[in-house]
Parts: structure tokens; C-alpha cells; sequence
């Protein structure tokens, strides 16, 4: 369980995400994933990430039980958390391709949204349940995923999108069949080989260029999409919407 690294092939490095049973990280998962992915595109003989994830699904967010029993410190601690990961996988020194299957939800949009390039198996659904749990925060990049109204009314309605979906906005690059997984892994392991067959020193080069013309601080976009989570706590809507998490019916 947590966050580890192999290097299946030269150039590449994979860091795999496991914390059963959903893949909800505790805060201290959110820090070491960010560690891992900043160690990983430091080494000068890595020329691409690939972002995977063991259990049931690529990722389901904050754990939300944490939060009930920890407060307000955990609260904090899971939102520093989720902006150090998310902006370690957009500063990475190199591309990052992440592998989605299943659920891809909150905290997982945050990763994927910041990644350079997306595979996904035919079973993956990406969403912001986000309203539904008393929380805000990751349209920054759930805008880099879908167009603007579209993000809106998935914001809204804490709907989520197929990966079929995401591939015709030009967001996923692929989309393989569920069964078996390793076409997930072989299809993630095809792009990152033929991105590190670049040249190591250009390929970095590329990556702070095309940060650099970005149209969006996607670091202060999510820090002021932060703000609001803060007043949703301070307010108190934030605690009674949690303590239906997972109710049927609960709004």
C-alpha cells in the first residue's frame, strides 16, 4: 500500500498509486505522491512518467473519513496535499502520461488534468463529485479536460464523463477495452516509449516551454478555487453536506 516506483523500461518510470480499498489518499498519500513524481522527473535518465493506479479505480479523491474524524487540521492538510501532487505532476521536469481505469473522481481530475497526456480504458469515469461532498475545487482542471459549458454542468450536477466522452474532446489520447488491464499498462507503456525516444535534455526543454505558454496558472487557479472550499468550512454548509456523504437521497 502507498506509492511506489519501477522502471519497466529505459527512459520510462512508472509511479503507481495504492491505497485500498478506493484509492482515496490520506494526506500524507497526497505528499509522497508529489515527492515521487518530482523524484522521478529529476532523474536524468527519466524521459517520461507514466501515472498508474492499482485496486478499483485510478483514484477517488480525498478520504473523506479522515476529514470527518481529524477536523479541520486534516482538512488543511489534504488541500496542501492535493495542490502539492497536482502541481508536481504539471511541473514535472518530464511528460506525464497517466493510465486511467475506472473511477477517476476529485483529486484524480486534479492529477489527470495537470498530466500531459491521458489513456484510458473503455470503463473509465471522470468527475467532480466535488457538491455532493461539500467541498469545491479542481475545475481548474477539469477545464483542461472539457470545454466550458460542458465543465459547468458536470460541476453542477457532479456528473461524470466516459472516457469514450474525454477521447472525442481530444482530451484522452486512448481509449483501450477493460479486459485484460495490461492493455491499460501496454497502451500507457506505447506512448511514454515513443515520447523518451526524444532527446532526453530536448523533451525537457519542450515540457517548461509548453508550461510556459499555457493560457492558465493552473497553481493560483486552484489556490483561489481553495479560498471558497475554506469559506464552505468556516460557514459550516461544508460539515452538514459531509455528514449526508453517503446517505441515499443526501444533497
Amino acid at each position: 500500500m502507498g506509492v511506489s516506483t519501477s522502471s519497466p523500461e529505459k527512459g520510462i518510470s512508472v509511479v503507481t498509486v495504492d491505497f485500498p480499498p478506493v484509492n482515496a489518499l490520506p494526506v500524507d498519500g497526497w505528499f509522497a505522491l508529489a515527492d515521487t513524481v518530482r523524484a522521478a522527473g529529476r532523474d536524468p535518465e527519466v524521459r517520461c512518467v507514466v501515472l498508474a493506479a492499482e485496486g478499483r479505480g485510478f483514484n477517488a479523491g480525498v478520504d473523506i473519513k479522515e476529514i470527518q474524524a481529524r477536523g479541520q487540521r486534516a482538512l488543511l492538510g489534504a488541500n496542501a496535499g492535493c495542490a502539492e501532487a497536482f502541481a508536481a505532476v504539471y511541473e514535472c521536469e518530464v511528460p506525464v502520461v497517466a493510465a486511467v481505469r475506472g473511477f477517476c473522481l476529485g483529486g484524480g481530475i486534479g492529477l489527470v488534468g495537470n498530466a500531459d497526456a491521458i489513456v484510458a480504458s473503455e470503463d473509465a469515469t471522470f468527475g467532480l463529485p466535488e457538491l455532493d461532498r461539500g467541498a469545491l475545487g479542481a475545475a481548474t482542471h477539469l477545464s483542461r479536460l472539457v470545454p466550458q459549458h460542458l465543465m459547468r454542468a458536470l460541476f453542477y450536477t457532479a456528473r461524470t464523463a466516459t472516457a469514450a466522452e474525454l477521447h472525442a474532446h481530444g482530451s484522452v489520447w486512448r481509449v483501450v477495452p477493460r479486459d485484460p488491464r495490461d492493455l491499460l499498462r501496454a497502451a500507457a507503456l506505447e506512448l511514454a516509449r515513443e515520447i523518451a525516444a526524444k532527446d532526453g535534455r530536448l523533451l525537457r526543454l519542450a515540457k517548461a516551454a509548453l508550461n510556459g505558454i499555457d493560457p492558465v496558472d493552473v497553481r493560483r487557479s486552484y489556490r483561489f478555487e481553495q479560498g471558497f472550499t475554506f469559506e464552505a468550512n468556516l460557514s459550516g454548509v461544508a460539515d452538514r453536506v459531509r455528514a449526508g456523504f453517503g446517505k441515499e437521497g443526501a444533497r
